[in-house]
Parts: C-alpha cells; structure tokens; sequence
C-alpha cells in the first residue's frame, strides 16, 4: 500500500464562527513574554540535499533479469527448507536464511518447519545432538525468534554441581559464541542464560584477547557479537555485515547468498524509490529554511524507518514514519532549544485541540510548524481510511499530543532551573523519546491492521511499548547527553541518576545498562509463548531499541550525521552488492 506524500487533503481551517473568542484571548495572553534569548545548537546542514536524492538512479538494465533469477532461486531454497537433513544442517540453514535478510520470503515454509521441530524437540531432535552447545544453543535462540517458549532448564546439563557452567566448554569456541547469542534472548528471572551470559562474555573475551593464529572467521565473528549481540541489532546493517560473512564460510550454499545478494539490491531500490518522495516532500515543507534553528535530517530519518521495518511491503509504514520522525525532530527543537515557555505553553494548547483557528496567535514559527503538522498528519489518517476503512485519527492525534505533553514538562524543567529525580525522569521521558508515537504507527500504518489490533491503543498502551521506549531512551542519552550538557539542556538519565544516588558517572552508567538488560528481558517476555501481539508489530517493538542503539553506540549519530551514520546510509541506500 503506497502513501501518497501530498501537503494536504483536507482543508483544516474551520469556519471562523467557531471560534471560541475566551480561548483565544487565553491563549493570546500564553504567548506574552519578556525578551528571550534564542538558543541554537549549530547542527550541521544536512549532508544529503534533494537535488542529489532526486538524481539517483533506481534500478539498471538487468533488472529484470534479476528479478527472474531471483524467482528461481526462491524456489530453490524452498525446497532446501523441507529437505531431509540433520538438526544441525537444517537450524543452520534457516538461521542464514534469517540473517541473510531473505527469510521474509519463507514465512510460511520455516513457520511450518520451525513448529515441527519444537513439537518433536524432546523425544526426535533433542537426543540427536547429546552435549553439542552449538546446535542446542542454536535450537534455543531460533525457537525463542519465532516467539516459542523454550525452558532455559535445556541447557542445566552443562552446569556442575555448584550451578556454573561447566569450564571445560571454554575450549568450544563456537559453542559458547553460539549460547552468548542464545542467552540475550533470556526473560526476567531466567538465572541460568544470566549465568550464560557471564560465563560466555567472559571467556569469548579473553578468546579475542589471546587468540595469535588461527580462524580468524571466527575471531572476527566473535568481536562483531561482543560489540552487540544479535538480538540487539539493527537488521538491515546485519544482513548487510552477514552477507560479507557468508560469502566466506565453508558450507556456504551459493545459491542461498546469490539470493541474498539480488534480493539486497532490489529492496535497495525500492528504499531509493521510496526515499525520492520522502525527501520530495520535506523539501517541498522547507521547513529546514523557515525554522532554520531545527535539524534537516531527511535521510536520516528515512533510516530509522528502515532500522524499524525493512521489509518492502511495509513502505506505507516506512514512509510515514519517516514523515512523522522528521517532524518530531523540529518539535524537538521547537521545545528544547527556541520557544519561550509561554509561546510552547500555547503551542501545546494548540496541538491538545489539534484546531488550526487556534494557531492565529502564536509565533509565525508555530504556525508554520504546525500546519505542516495537522495537514501531514490528517493526509496519513485519510489514507489508511481510503485504504483500508479504518478510523485511526484518534490514535494518531494522542500519540501527539502525549509527546508534545511530554516535551512541554521537560522545557518546564529548563526554564525553571529544576533538576527531576531518576524516577520522574524516567516517567516523563519514556514518552519525550517518541517510543510510543513510532509504535502507534506501526500498528495504525500495518498493511494487516485490524480494528482488534487498534483495540490495543484504545484506552493506553500496552506494557511492551513501554519497555522499548525505556531502552530507545537510555540509548539515546547515553550518546546525546554529553552535548546536550555542554549547551545547558535540562539532565538526561545519566545526570539525573548521579544527582538522585549520589555517584560518579562512571556507576551511573554501569547501573543504567544494567536497567537496559532488565528492559530486554521484559520485551523478550512479551514476544515470546502466548504473546497475542501479532509477529509483524513486536518485530517492531524489538526495532525500537535495535535502531537506536546503532543511531547512538558511537556517540550523535543523529546530530552529527557524518559520523558513522552516513556510512550506514551509503551501505543500505546507495551502494549495491557486487555479484562477483
């Protein structure tokens, strides 16, 4: 389902006999203040202008050639899926269709051959491989991925007698690689993956610090997992990092990475396609010229949309998302950085009533912000209507609402000179990181929504958009708030955590993550059993923290868009894979 990226299908302005004249004079009073003095952070122009994005070129004159093959080779791995092999061939193969980007074609086929192994796991596969940590530990992680909820207690047998695992597996490299990786998928309360977890970081550690000769594949996949586990990262870069890998392994099966590669290639151009009218439209708001103080990060906000759903049939998602993320990116700006507290008093008052007339009095700034927001904004909701049939206006102007809400508290805390507790930031600040605003459009922008699904958002938000926001906010702050502390922004979590307990940075920062380890022992709780989430939505919810974890590992990577980020834009958007 394509979005139609137009300025406006419905004409906003009410008549001016609505107008509530008490209202107006409220608000008129808001926006009376002494002077101020504007601040700006000096972000970077944006590094990738229209005229360029317009001038890239989508496809070549082989693509339909390609686009055979690839039917062909479809059908190939089809039927690898259902071959006759061992445990081990066959987990192998579907968790290279998994991080070769491909397995999206074969939802049905490994849905199928994944539920007839944990059907038959105890008494058929499962005295197959006796002690191999590799391919138990593969068995987990894969059952764990498609949201099957395997006992931890698979894995007592490599315990001794004092609960710890047992140090000869220390020698199986990949064994304990392939349980580090099993162990990030642990809910909470699970001891024995914590256990897991140590035990194997430890000793892949002191791997890549010894290890002088040797495979140096398995170096090199043991500092990629260390750096961050699978379950934590961004999918596309991985599937981009992976199919560098698999072109090196051993039992590589050629047709399988030559899938892999065209199938890269052609989404790449769908994600260029896509990208052309995302960048037509926000050129065409220029809002970047007319609120100069804001970032223009058009791409970059096309990105996040990836890191959330790469896959080509969610473009409507993609783009609107990427619509909405880079008119969260000026209200962000808006609040922390250039209105005065009374006009962003008003300007709240003006998005709670979500009323265009009301907008008369504040600031031009506003009102040109605004607009763009209302009309995007009821364009998005129309077209899931035309589309789909379904109200989700409602939903849409929350999630708004509640962020600028959120927003409006932070800028209360700045001009105020108040520094909150650990805990009141933490309650205000799940919602100011956009969490539940980015999942609200996961599930009203889904190709399959239904009312049901909606029926989730009707009265809150579910406790798994809370978590991902939780871990999306550390993330951020951790690479944000040393910037944001250099310019006089209000305490992010790390500051407000040494303020609150008393401690150095360095603690704070040690008890942080260990709250972003709790966090995804929750989500891994509610996307895995009887979770009635449908797989499509809590692929997302995981996407949250997954993609803001690679904005921020490094530092800004969103507000220095030279950094590693532009890198990442160029591998995902611009430069195919070479074949040969």
């Amino acid at each position: 389902m394509a979005l139609r990226l137009g300025l406006s299908s419905f004409n906003l302005v009410r008549s001016a006999q609505t107008r509530v004249h008490t209202r107006r004079s409220t608000i008129h009073a808001h926006t009376q203040s002494p002077q101020h003095e504007r601040r700006s952070a000096n972000y970077q122009p944006t590094i990738w202008r229209d005229n360029f994005i317009q001038s890239i070129c989508i496809g070549d004159q082989h693509e339909g050639r390609h686009i055979e093959r690839v039917r062909q080779l479809k059908k190939e791995a089809s039927l690898l899926i259902y071959q006759d092999v061992s445990l081990r061939d066959k987990l192998e193969l579907l968790d290279a269709l998994q991080q070769l980007g491909v397995a999206y074609h074969f939802t049905n086929e490994i849905d199928t051959v994944i539920t007839k192994i944990h059907e038959s796991m105890d008494q058929v596969f499962l005295p197959t491989v006796h002690d191999d940590l590799y391919v138990v530990s593969l068995l987990f992680r894969l059952l764990r991925m498609h949201g099957f909820s395997v006992q931890e207690d698979i894995f007592k047998k490599y315990l001794d007698n004092k609960g710890h695992f047992k140090e000869k597996l220390s020698l199986d490299v990949k064994g304990i690689l392939s349980l580090y990786e099993a162990s990030h998928f642990g809910k909470e309360g699970e001891e024995i993956l914590e256990i897991a977890r140590q035990f194997t970081t430890k000793h892949l550690v002191s791997f890549t610090e010894n290890m002088k000769c040797g495979d140096s594949k398995l170096q090199e996949q043991v500092t990629h997992a260390l750096d961050i586990p699978l379950q934590w990262r961004m999918e596309r870069l991985h599937t981009r990092w992976f199919i560098d890998q698999y072109k090196k392994h051993e039992q590589i099966i050629p047709a399988l990475w030559e899938l892999a590669v065209l199938d890269f290639n052609l989404v790449q151009n769908t994600y260029k396609s896509e990208l052309k009218q995302v960048s037509r439209w926000w050129s065409s708001l220029k809002l970047y010229e007319k609120l100069p103080f804001a970032r223009d990060r058009a791409v970059e906000n096309y990105l996040w949309s990836i890191g959330f759903s790469f896959e080509p049939d969610h473009s409507c998602f993609r783009m609107a998302q990427a619509q909405a993320t880079s008119l969260i990116s000026t209200v962000d700006d808006i609040y922390d950085l250039y209105g005065t507290l009374n006009e962003l008093e008003a300007f709240t008052d003006a998005i709670e009533q979500w009323d265009i007339t009301a907008t008369e009095v504040l600031p031009e700034y506003m009102q040109i912000y605004l607009s763009a927001l209302f009309n995007t904004v009821e364009n998005q909701c129309f077209e899931i209507f035309r589309k789909k049939g379904l109200h989700v206006t409602q939903y849409l102007r929350r999630a708004w609402k509640e962020l600028c809400k959120a927003y409006l508290v932070e800028a209360r805390w700045y001009h105020n000179g108040y520094v909150p507790t650990f805990e009141e930031y933490l309650e205000n600040a799940w919602v100011s990181i956009t969490g539940n605003l980015v999942l609200t459009y996961a599930c009203c922008m889904n190709n399959n929504v239904t009312g049901k699904d909606l029926g989730r958002f009707s009265s809150g938000y579910p406790d798994i958009v809370r978590y991902a926001s939780m871990n999306f906010r550390f993330y951020n702050d951790f690479g944000t708030s040393s910037d944001e502390q250099e310019r006089g922004d209000i305490k992010k979590s790390v500051q407000c955590y040494m303020h609150n307990k008393g401690v150095t940075e360095f603690i704070a920062r040690q008890e942080i993550n260990k709250m972003i380890r709790k966090y995804w022992t929750f989500i891994n709780g509610e996307i895995t059993g009887n979770s009635s989430f449908e797989k499509y939505f809590k692929n997302v919810v995981l996407n949250v923290p997954r993609t803001a974890l690679c904005f921020y590992e490094h530092g800004d990577g969103y507000g220095k868009p030279g950094l590693e980020t532009k890198d990442r834009i160029t591998s995902l958007l611009f430069d195919p894979i070479k074949l040969n």
